[in-house]
């Protein structure tokens, strides 16, 4: 007995296999927050084109800001584990009547949602006081997304073993610009 307790042959492959599991779980787990950097990176930048692209115009059609918007949903490629959903809202800074405050109210607004487009039948929304002058015309982008894990998902959608901790994290984003080539910008059919 006192022979096999002192015998050493195999102690690395032991060692190995305490050691490897460990090793594998901090990969895959580098990994997944690699991707879901780089996913939200790729949602900012949807959002600042569309905006980009929806201020460089006079005026809009809703079928030119659908195709605005579907541009967007294709800079997250090859991410397609959850679809974004950005929405494009055209503000004019008033005073209230009632409160003599400045306020945001939507002059139009356009959204992409699971591949649908829909108007909004929002009236005010939140601006930052720093954007509030009276008669100004602002175009919100708001772009969202509920990000699935890349590397570490079943086929049927949930999250494996350490992929779970990165299960349905919610990224989004907000950019304020003003039109470029006029004052405000008019959509038809919006």
């Amino acid at each position: 007995m006192g022979a096999f307790a002192r015998d050493r042959r195999g102690v690395a492959a032991l060692e190995f296999a305490f050691v490897v599991p460990i090793l594998l779980c901090i990969y895959f787990m580098t990994m997944e927050l690699s991707q879901g950097i780089e996913t939200n990176k790729k949602l900012g930048r949807a959002g600042n084109l569309v905006g980009d692209l929806v201020t460089q115009q006079a005026e809009l059609t809703s079928s030119e800001i659908d195709g605005i918007l579907m541009i967007g949903e294709a800079l997250l490629q090859p991410y397609n584990r959850s679809s974004p959903e950005i929405t494009v809202t055209a503000i004019n800074i008033q005073r209230s009547t009632t409160t003599n405050q400045l306020t945001g109210k939507v002059a139009w607004q356009r959204r992409m949602a699971d591949g649908a487009f829909n108007s909004s039948s929002e009236t005010e929304v939140d601006v930052p006081d720093f954007l509030r002058t009276e008669g100004a015309f602002i175009i919100r982008v708001d772009a969202a997304l509920d990000y699935k894990p890349v590397l570490l998902n079943a086929a049927e959608g949930r999250a494996l073993g350490v992929g779970a901790a990165f299960d349905g994290i919610a990224m989004d984003e907000t950019y304020f610009m003003r039109p470029r080539r006029s004052t405000t910008i008019t959509c038809s059919g919006c």
